[in-house]
């Protein structure tokens, strides 16, 4: 007999198979059992908001690994996943009852008491704590007979097996003996329980003869234990509810390994297919898969290394007193023979193989929202097929097809679907025409699909109402710019005149400098992508223009009273604001621009970074003379100066690349007379900020600047009187020497 026998009454035999959630043992066995006692119907632990959708598991496009999804219709972040695949004990009875018209019903706890928001009164949540059986029942039976792995134990015991006789009565009998001492479950399980037992008592008053009920092992006992009706019907009475709505979804078996609406997943999803679908020769054939793999990867695999792995992963099995070879002993082969002892491959067959690649596929005429099948039709048309694997997507936009799939693109991350990930160009070129995506499609997407949806029917639609709305509850410039940009490379018409309206009401009344500094290089972007797009850029352009002149106006008052931290900040915003204005090539703003950074490099309130920075992007204008730079050099590293605010400068000035400074003899120079000027306590007190200064430059430029401040001591008296240096003390160079070596982080030879 397979099943414990819950119930001899006349006319009813109630059978419960209670199963590991995801298995290819318990799924033989389960079919197994189904195929001996021929039931009337089958009950099967999951929502019952899904049972009209079970029928779709027969379809011919139905391709598991797939989920179906359950969520709040009002909030469709609130979700549950049931994930099943092509091993789960679920699926193989769904697929039983379905092919031969059999009624198949779900019988957890519905949903629509589950998914209400944890405020509402009466909600049956109580997690439970980590350390309970009833979170890991399989480890807590592997620990009790004496092993440390319960997942390997549970795979040598139970999913191996090709013969499942007798196991569902043992299983019965091992979690019965595990809740011997449980006084009374949670309330969340004890709900869910009294909703089964319901669902049982049903099926019985419909006559059925044979009731199969298929449910996760830790509750077999609950369900086969009689329990009067009425101390059930208390239990659910009076709970509260909320809509919700269901679909399948495509899943990906390294999914599986997370916890869903039932229960926990599995480490090794790839293997439990492998055995399912190859369990003839499971060993050889997993072994001839590792090797196919490597040998794609370039590593060496021959076929007399796959028979080492075969012999020495059985022998390891009879070392271990196993009866059979199990993933464990194949991964130690693998390691030892056709890995040659390295590790590192082994991460590789665990990601490919042990978890598996591939994304199931669900049919196109499920149930689902419009928006879902918009962007379906989208995929589909624009062959952007979704996959669980990383792809990288070079896009062209001088081409139509690779720039409608860049606005695809970038309406989804508006509408927070991060199906793809902008990255840097991997031609490294300049220009505006292309775009590097990384793509990977998430099972977990398909919620954010529903919550977008409450934006529109189509992703056009939905990015636009998104947009809007973002703009319509955005406090700072800032936010509203970004959205612009976002807006001009999804190519949202409607969205970018409500942006802009908002942009232009916000600038016209905002006179704090630094964000209007933060706004400003998002503009001079719109105005680039816009170009690139197609896209009317006058009214942006207007904007821009009207936000440089208050920031022209009010930058010196924004660089002074500034501490530390602030005065990277600002610094960083200078950055960008002259590669803003780079973009707009506005020969006047240009000049304009140059004539603001003078103002802050002579300005002696200005904080001591924020000047070296302003002249350092000066210098990169071309806009310094070797004579004004030694001159400015002189008086900010002078004796006269705190040590701090001259480390500041310092930092400000060499930050970036250092060919730009590399020729000028002139810093070199003040930057020598200044190390040696100051005493022990303050060279010791700012050595950190002078070493910090340098730490970006690569070990190539530090020791061509060890090479120049090298030459600058051997040159003839000429050079250094041109630039306006006494000639050397050779005894004191010998001195400063090392300490510009440790400074930065070069060797000095003999000859030095």
């Amino acid at each position: 007999m397979h099943g414990g026998l819950v119930s001899a009454e006349p006319g009813a035999a109630v059978h419960v198979l209670g199963v590991r959630h995801h298995g290819p043992g318990s799924a033989r066995g389960v079919r197994g059992a189904l195929e001996k006692l021929q039931p009337d119907v089958v009950l099967i632990e999951g929502p019952p908001e899904a049972d009209e959708l079970l029928a779709l598991a027969a379809h011919a496009e139905m391709k598991p690994p797939v989920a179906l999804l359950i969520y709040a219709a009002e909030e469709p972040s609130r979700a549950v996943f049931y994930p099943f695949a092509v091993f789960s004990p679920e699926w193989q009875a769904i697929q039983y009852a379905v092919t031969r018209s059999l009624p198949v019903r779900f019988i957890d706890l519905p949903q629509t008491h589950q998914l209400v928001p944890p405020e509402a009164e009466g909600t049956p949540l109580a997690p439970e704590p980590e350390d309970s059986p009833r979170v890991d029942p399989l480890g807590a039976l592997a620990r009790a007979a004496g092993h440390e792995d319960g997942e390997r134990w549970w795979e040598h015991l139970i999913e191996q097996r090709q013969d499942a006789e007798g196991v569902f009565e043992a299983v019965l009998e091992a979690m019965s003996a595990l809740r011997e001492d449980e006084k009374e479950p949670p309330p969340r399980e004890a709900l869910r329980e009294a909703h089964m037992r319901r669902c049982i008592r049903q099926a019985k008053k419909e006559g059925f003869q044979k009731i199969a009920v298929v449910c996760g092992a830790w509750h077999g006992p609950a369900l086969a234990k009689p329990r009067p009706a009425r101390e059930d019907d208390a239990l659910l009475k009076g709970l509260p509810k909320t809509k919700v709505a269901a679909t399948w979804v495509p899943w990906t078996y390294d999914r599986l390994g997370w916890r869903s609406g039932y229960g926990a997943g599995v480490d090794s999803p790839g293997w439990y297919a492998h055995l399912w679908l190859t369990p003839e020769r499971p060993v050889s054939t997993w072994a001839a898969r590792i090797a196919h793999l490597l040998r794609d990867e370039g590593l060496d695999a021959s076929s007399a290394s796959v028979i080492e792995t075969v012999r020495l992963a059985e022998a390891l099995a009879a070392l271990r007193e196993r009866n059979v070879v199990g993933l464990g002993e194949l991964r130690d082969a693998a390691l030892s023979v056709l890995c040659s002892g390295d590790a590192t491959p082994l991460a590789l067959i665990h990601q490919k193989l042990e978890v598996g690649t591939g994304l199931g596929e669900v049919p196109s005429d499920a149930p689902s929202v419009p928006l879902a099948r918009d962007l379906a039709a989208q995929q589909k048309a624009l062959r952007l097929a979704p996959s669980s694997e990383i792809k990288l997507q070079e896009l062209d936009l001088r081409k139509d097809l690779d720039r409608n799939r860049s606005r695809l693109l970038h309406r989804l991350s508006l509408l927070d679907i991060p199906w793809g990930t902008l990255g840097d160009d991997a031609r490294k070129t300049t220009g505006t025409f292309r775009e590097t995506w990384r793509l990977q499609w998430q099972p977990v997407l398909a919620v954010n699909v529903v919550e977008a949806s409450l934006f529109g029917n189509t992703v056009e639609l939905a990015a636009t109402g998104r947009v809007v709305a973002r703009a319509t509850d955005a406090a700072e410039l800032s936010t509203l710019t970004a959205l612009l940009e976002a807006s001009l490379l999804a190519e949202l018409p409607s969205a970018i005149d409500t942006v802009l309206s908002q942009v232009q009401a916000f600038s016209t009344r905002s006179a704090d400098v630094p964000k209007l500094l933060e706004a400003f290089p998002a503009l001079a972007q719109a105005v680039r992508y816009g170009s690139v797009r197609e896209t009317p850029t006058g009214p942006i352009l207007a904007i821009a223009e009207g936000l440089f002149e208050r920031i022209v106006i009010g930058l010196p008052g924004a660089c002074v009273s500034l501490d530390d931290d602030a005065a990277r900040q600002r610094r960083e915003q200078l950055r960008a604001m002259q590669a803003a204005v780079g973009l707009l090539e506005n020969k006047a703003q240009g000049e304009e621009w140059a004539e603001a950074l003078d103002g802050l490099v002579h300005r002696d309130a200005v904080h001591g970074l924020i000047r070296g920075a302003a002249l350092r992007l000066r210098l990169e204008l071309g806009l310094v003379r070797n004579e004004d730079l030694s001159t400015l050099a002189q008086k900010a590293l002078s004796p006269a100066v705190p040590p701090a605010e001259a480390a500041a400068w310092l930092e400000g000035l060499i930050a970036g690349n250092a060919l730009l400074l590399l020729h000028r003899t002139e810093l070199w120079a003040a930057l020598d007379g200044w190390l040696c000027g100051l005493s022990r306590e303050a060279f010791v007190e700012q050595l950190p900020l002078v070493r910090r200064a340098f730490s970006d430059f690569s070990a190539a430029e530090r020791r061509a600047m060890a090479e120049r401040i090298r030459d600058l001591a051997r040159a003839p008296t000429a050079e250094r009187s041109e630039a306006k240096r006494e000639e050397l003390d050779q005894e004191r160079v010998a001195k400063v020497l090392p300490v510009l070596s440790l400074l930065l982080g070069v060797k000095l030879d003999e000859t030095h």
